[in-house]
């Protein structure tokens, strides 16, 4: 007996076996559990989970079932594993913070963006969403294969027809072994448009379609949760490598509090990230001392939407916060793209180009499997009512061979035989009911048969040539973008770290506004037009109380705007960093966008193209001191703003000018007095002194604007009644500079105090801005030329306590350029031109960061964490 069974035992190598087990399993999860199909993009589980509610006949249109129901049947029928698993697969389709394009439509609680789990399937309900039913269409048109279940007892589809691209759209994770997928979600309009752009090109060019050409189309990810790509390198390389890293930041907003404190409000989040865990590290970090400044933590989200408030202490700068949290949290994330999925159910790393081709070539499949299900459908009800005219051509011989047989097979025969009919033919004949035979019945099968000739056509004209296959798929799709389509919800921003963006910028000509409390826009030159004077104006901008327009001017998106303050420090950015806002939105805080201390204000705004030798930045200030510092001692301003001017206590400063020591001067003030001084007169000092007298001033007077003589023929002076004239420029004598000057307005209780004071040409135009937001631009020449003590014309009309917040001047074809030279701006041609270069440079600086650039990556990476410390 013993002998026997050691008789059964097999000497095996272990190590042999282990390795062919686990390749074995190893191999069952990348095919079968962890990756998606490349054609539909979905894990075996979602497949079976969707074709068993199908089946259920649970559509959109039919009421939620029991997701216990649906787990049990898809577990029943096509997937022998744990019920938690299939639940898990089915919720997550189910949540709208993690599919961008929901599979099913859930009722009952599935779970929150905190993390909160599911209720038990027991208790939530189900059905398929519409878009799902896309996903599925005509799978029962023969348009794809099906293969057995696990016990070969049912059917199941191996893909779905999945009629847009789904593994694009709604991205997928999937950890098998020794692999990994981690394809992000995209926007259905751009990937549809990606499609479409391969199909032209195939039918209208016989080409195939360059990465290029669609990168311009699908921007990025497109992630459920919102928040914002920073730089576009880490996107390029993954579109054209099938891997690469993304950073994406939450959206936040920095607010201004009644008692002078500020709170950051965080709106949107990283796809994946967890809100309360995020509040969790916020508040424990708050609590280790690593971020100090932060006094109040609150999560006052709603079904309205998202909204964390993080409130600051009064004395800290909220950018040195929000920066510390991106650091440090998941405020700002990095999303690892792997484009891996399953082709020919192997394993496979894709860029953006070949996934759109493995998809498209699958459509061409299933349209191509759907028109022959359908010809072949049509050809045999074409050959029924065929046999059928013939029968009622010769109705009465029909009858009679019926009546005369006798027995149904032999009436068959016997018309098989007289009218040569085939089979199903005689059948129909024989079932055909009497009412068949009346004039109405009749010309309905004439009208059903001719309509099927038409369409047996169609459908061989389709299978014939590939280029009208192309165009089916082509229009149905597109009928999908129309109908499923919505707007892009994370945006692209700018990372500061990526080298190729400042090449991807076109230079194009910009307008800039800013307005009394600190809002700011960037706006297209196209958004104004020109008006008589006398006017109401044009709706400018949507303000908040008190607020208006204070700063407008014009640049190109290139140059530098330099950003002087109150308390004498200067910031700068450059203007494509400003984010675009139409002409009646309220702009962003420029607190979001500089680094502003507690209190301070931006007072003066200059455009600089760069930074030359022999040039100098002249600065004057509420009380009457000037100062000249040559350009280059601010090359290097730093995130936290440079020293530009030392002030007294009780001084601010109010305009800066760019100028190159051969102009003269011009200082006005609220009370009308004026001084005109040559540059040299003041000598140049350094970046840190005080300046010295420009202009001795009145009790109570103060400096309201300066100009150079250069700057126009005429001084045009309005005051705060919407009153104005022109002076020329030429009545104001040179003076040394400390004096009174002399009288340039006749102020009364009519004309209030002088509000802005601008140097014009005749052929110039002007701005002016209310209190209530409200533009209006006029020409110059339509403004009487006054003497230097007189009050001036009406140039605006007002409502009661309404007055004129600031002037801008306006310059013909080149609008609101106040201080920057005509010739720094941007042609039509070369606006054309560096169009066509940034396109360029977007072809060349996707390539810039590869895999092969370690020491690159490395550096930058070094240089924004030494960055983020000295914030510190």
């Amino acid at each position: 007996m013993d002998d026997k069974i050691f008789d059964k035992i097999d000497d095996v190598d272990l190590k042999k076996t282990m390795e062919k087990s686990y390749i074995d399993y190893a191999m069952s999860v990348i095919a079968s559990r962890a990756l998606p199909d490349v054609r539909d993009g979905l894990k075996p589980v979602q497949r079976r989970i969707l074709y068993a509610m199908i089946e259920l006949n649970n559509g959109p249109d039919k009421p939620h079932r029991k997701c216990a129901r649906i787990v049990g049947d898809t577990m029943g029928k096509y997937h022998p594993h744990g019920d938690s698993s299939i639940y898990g697969a089915l919720v997550n389709m189910a949540q709208e913070w993690s599919t961008r394009y929901m599979l099913v439509d859930g009722h009952g609680n599935f779970g929150s963006v905190d993390g909160d789990g599911a209720a038990a399937m027991r208790y939530t309900e189900a059905r398929l969403s519409k878009i799902s039913m896309e996903m599925l269409a005509d799978i029962n048109k023969d348009t794809v294969d099906f293969g057995p279940n696990f016990d070969e007892t049912e059917k199941e589809p191996l893909v779905l027809p999945s009629r847009y691209p789904n593994l694009l759209v709604n991205g997928t994770t999937g950890i098998a072994v020794g692999m990994a997928t981690n394809i992000p979600p995209h926007n259905l309009r751009e990937v549809i448009g990606a499609v479409v752009k391969i199909i032209d090109n195939q039918v209208e060019e016989d080409r195939e379609t360059e990465i290029e050409e669609i990168l311009k189309i699908i921007k990025g990810p497109d992630f459920p949760t919102g928040g914002m790509i920073l730089g576009t390198a880490g996107i390029d390389q993954a579109y054209r490598t099938g891997r690469g890293k993304v950073k994406v930041r939450a959206i936040t907003d920095i607010e201004p509090m009644q008692n002078g404190k500020n709170r950051i409000v965080v709106t949107e989040l990283p796809y994946m990230v967890n809100k309360a865990r995020l509040i969790e590290k916020i508040a424990e970090m708050v609590r280790d001392k690593k971020i100090d400044g932060i006094t109040d933590l609150r999560d006052e989200s709603s079904r309205e939407g998202m909204r964390i408030c993080i409130e600051l202490r009064r004395d800290v700068n909220p950018n040195v916060i929000l920066n510390q949290l991106y650091k440090h949290t998941q405020l700002q994330d990095t999303f690892g793209v792997i484009m891996l999925a399953l082709v020919n159910n192997e394993p496979k790393v894709m860029n953006l180009n070949e996934m759109l081709g493995y998809y498209l070539k699958h459509q061409e499949e299933v349209v191509t499997r759907r028109t022959k299900y359908e010809l072949n459908k049509a050809e045999e009800r074409a050959h029924i009512l065929q046999g059928l005219l013939i029968a009622l051509d010769n109705i009465d011989e029909v009858i009679s061979i019926i009546r005369g047989s006798e027995n149904v097979q032999l009436a068959k025969t016997r018309l098989m035989e007289r009218f040569a009919l085939s089979d199903a033919q005689a059948q129909a004949i024989v079932d055909m009911r009497l009412r068949t035979l009346t004039g109405l019945e009749r010309g309905k099968l004439e009208a059903e048969y001719k309509e099927l000739m038409a369409r047996i056509e169609e459908l061989r004209a389709i299978l014939a040539d590939r280029k009208k296959l192309l165009g089916v798929i082509k229009e149905e799709i597109m009928v999908i973008a129309e109908k499923y389509g919505d707007d892009r919800r994370t945006s692209i921003g700018f990372d500061e770290y990526d080298i190729s963006m400042e090449d991807l910028i076109p230079r194009s000509n910009t307008v800039i506004a800013m307005t009394k409390l600190g809002y700011i826009k960037r706006m297209s030159v196209d958004n104004f037009r020109s008006q008589n004077r006398g006017g109401k104006g044009i709706k400018g901008m949507e303000t908040i109380d008190d607020d208006y327009i204070e700063e407008l001017l014009m640049t190109t998106t290139h140059h530098y705007l330099m950003f002087f303050t109150n308390t004498g420090k200067v910031y700068r950015m450059k203007a494509y960093e400003i984010p675009e806002a139409s002409r009646t939105a309220r702009g962003t805080a420029i607190i979001n966008l500089l680094q502003l201390q507690p209190g301070e204000k931006i007072t003066a705004v200059i455009p600089l193209k760069e930074y030359k030798d022999d040039h100098y930045l002249f600065m004057a200030t509420k009380n009457g001191i000037v100062k000249k510092t040559p350009v280059t001692d601010y090359a290097n301003v730093r995130k936290k703003g440079l020293a530009a001017i030392n002030l007294r206590e009780d001084d601010e400063l109010i305009e800066v000018k760019f100028t190159d020591n051969t102009k003269d001067i011009v200082l006005v003030t609220k009370y009308g007095q004026c001084i005109r001084f040559h540059e040299t007169d003041v000598r140049s000092t350094g970046r840190t002194s005080m300046g010295v007298i420009g202009m001795n001033l009145s009790d109570e007077d103060e400096v309201v604007g300066m100009q150079l003589n250069t700057q126009g023929e005429y001084l045009l002076i309005a005051s705060e009644k919407g009153l104005g004239k022109l002076t020329k420029m030429e009545e104001f004598s040179p003076q040394n500079r400390g004096g009174k000057g002399v009288k340039c307005y006749k102020i009364t209780e009519k004309t209030g105090n002088i509000i802005g004071v601008k140097a014009v040409n005749m052929d110039n135009e002007i701005m002016m801005i209310t209190t209530e937001g409200i533009i209006i631009r006029m020409k110059v020449e339509g403004i009487s030329v006054l003497g230097r003590v007189t009050s001036g014309v009406k140039l605006m009309n007002l409502s009661d306590d309404v007055t004129v917040a600031s002037v801008a001047k306006v310059r013909e074809d080149k609008s609101l350029m106040e201080n920057t030279d005509e010739s720094e701006l941007v042609s039509e041609e070369e606006e054309k031109e560096s169009a066509a270069a940034a396109a360029e440079a977007a072809k060349r600086a996707s390539g810039q960061v590869t895999e092969t650039d370690d020491e690159l990556m490395q550096e930058l990476l070094e240089r924004a964490e030494a960055d983020s410390e000295e914030e510190e």
